[in-house]
């Protein structure tokens, strides 16, 4: 049975929030792992943090799960703390 899951690369930049809040500016897609760190690194000097992933998404629900660091500069909330938000 194939796995319906496909790995994706997303690159999220984050803002400073209320307080030592850290909030989700956007997810944007990248089409390969060097492609998604590239983005990261040129977003850095823009955010309080950014980090680039790579993620199994599953394509008929949208959810994303076993996210993998693959570059991360600045201020990145845990990856725990941020799927619980």
């Amino acid at each position: 049975m194939r796995d319906p899951h496909a790995i994706r690369f997303i690159v999220v930049p984050f803002r400073k929030g209320k307080g030592d809040e850290l909030l989700p500016v956007e997810v944007r897609p990248a089409s390969t792992s060097v492609g998604a760190v590239r983005v990261a690194h040129s977003m850095r000097e823009r955010h309080a943090g950014v980090a680039a992933y790579e993620v199994l998404l599953d394509p008929e629900t949208g959810a994303m799960e076993s996210a993998k660091v693959l570059f991360e500069h600045g201020r990145i909330p845990v990856l725990d703390e941020y799927a619980a938000a």
